[in-house]
């Protein structure tokens, strides 16, 4: 990287530091020259030398070289005194809504600390000593994928315990467009923390940037936010991720599914959790007149899989061919039309669905028999509204 470059990206962190972001920096987008935040250590480790850190990070936190992050960190002497484990644990294997034990890191030795569970924000007493949280995970770019909440309490305790925050940028496999209806308050939840859209077409580290510079996190305090961005990145490229974010997320095509689909998490439609194909097919019992049939079984990535051990009746999607750009409720409209079950209602007693989809009105649209472009264009506005916010925090080419 030539010198102008170099101070390029010098720049961008010292105005991200100071709140600028705002500041839109054009950059190679010659994919030969592209970097993660990650691969970037001439940025980070001057900044971490002779500190105490500790790191939020799991399977994804990997460099070009597939060196694991923390095994490069104490190479080059830094000293981390934990690690912090996001849902699914610090190795990726844990269920989605299990319970993640706190342990150690049985190559480095390192304690290990989850931030699930009970415990989904750092304890003062666990942030003590430390003066960096360094944070490196493979985010998909959908609301109510837990990392950006995971994100948020980190950078809330960091705020109230004047501990600095640092984010090693990735890539986004939904960046450059927004798409579903805008949370509203009264749905807040661990998956679902901010007034954003299911898709809001941010880099976790933009997303990070947002939420300090909004004042979105608790009592409006503000954390000492460090981000070190990728180099070449543009947001309507897609970028490869270097192993799967998720048990359940194990490839680009159910990455590219995904906000799709997860909104059956919220009914009685299985997305192929305890299957060869998870978030790349949907069915369930009571959907006879779907020509695909698969049976729930328990496997690595569900130990005990929605519907487990009955036979479904759905769709195939693993071959769908297109990059989708936006969210396609068609599927969940076809399910919603074809479910026959005069016991149970399609949606959760629990209302899970609304917290998914961050308001209860996409379930009573879909009820009413509302077509996809009725139910898209009672979006727009909530769209238009937080596009305005988004503008300011972008700053890869869009």
């Amino acid at each position: 990287m030539n010198l102008i470059a170099k101070i390029k990206d010098l720049l961008l962190i010292v105005l991200i530091y100071f709140g600028f972001s705002q500041m839109n920096f054009a950059q190679n987008t010659d994919e030969t020259c592209f970097k993660t935040g990650a691969d970037r250590p001439e940025l980070y480790l001057p900044l971490l030398k002779n500190k105490s850190v500790a790191v939020v990070t799991n399977q994804t936190g990997l460099m070009k070289d597939r060196t694991f992050l923390v095994d490069f960190l104490v190479k080059n002497n830094i000293k981390i005194k934990s690690i912090f484990a996001p849902e699914h644990g610090f190795r990726g294997d844990a269920d989605a809504g299990e319970h993640v034990k706190n342990g150690v890191d049985t190559k480095t030795g390192i304690p290990i600390i989850s931030l699930y569970g009970d415990n989904k924000k750092p304890k003062p007493d666990q942030l003590k000593g430390i003066d960096i949280v360094l944070f490196d995970i493979q985010d998909v770019g959908v609301r109510f994928y837990t990392y950006i909440s995971t994100l948020t309490y980190v950078m809330e305790a960091g705020a109230e315990n004047g501990v600095e925050v640092m984010v090693l940028d990735r890539p986004n496999p939904h960046d450059g467009y927004i798409d579903g209806p805008v949370l509203k308050d009264q749905w807040k939840s661990f998956v679902g923390m901010h007034n954003i859209p299911v898709v809001y077409g941010l880099t976790i580290g933009e997303y990070g940037n947002m939420v300090n510079g909004e004042r979105w996190l608790k009592n409006g305090v503000q954390a000492k936010y460090t981000l070190i961005p990728m180099l070449g990145y543009h947001k309507q490229k897609r970028y490869g991720v270097l192993d799967k974010p998720s048990p359940n997320l194990p490839n680009e095509k159910s990455i590219n599914l995904y906000p799709s689909l997860c909104f059956f998490e919220g009914t009685q439609v299985s997305v192929g959790r305890g299957t060869d194909f998870p978030f790349q097919i949907f069915g369930s019992p009571w959907t006879k007149n779907l020509p695909y049939k698969f049976t729930p079984k328990p496997n690595f990535g569900a130990k005990d899989p929605f519907l487990n051990g009955k036979l479904c009746y759905g769709e195939n999607l693993s071959g769908y061919p297109e990059d989708l750009r936006e969210l396609n409720i068609d599927w969940l409209l076809k399910a919603y039309s074809n479910y026959k079950n005069p016991t149970q209602d399609f949606f959760l007693k629990n209302l899970f669905f609304d917290k998914l989809a961050g308001t209860d009105e996409l379930r009573k649209q879909i009820i009413a028999g509302k077509s996809a472009q009725e139910i898209k264009e009672s979006w727009k506005k909530g769209l238009e509204n937080f596009q305005k916010i988004r503008t300011k925090y972008v700053l890869y080419e869009d």
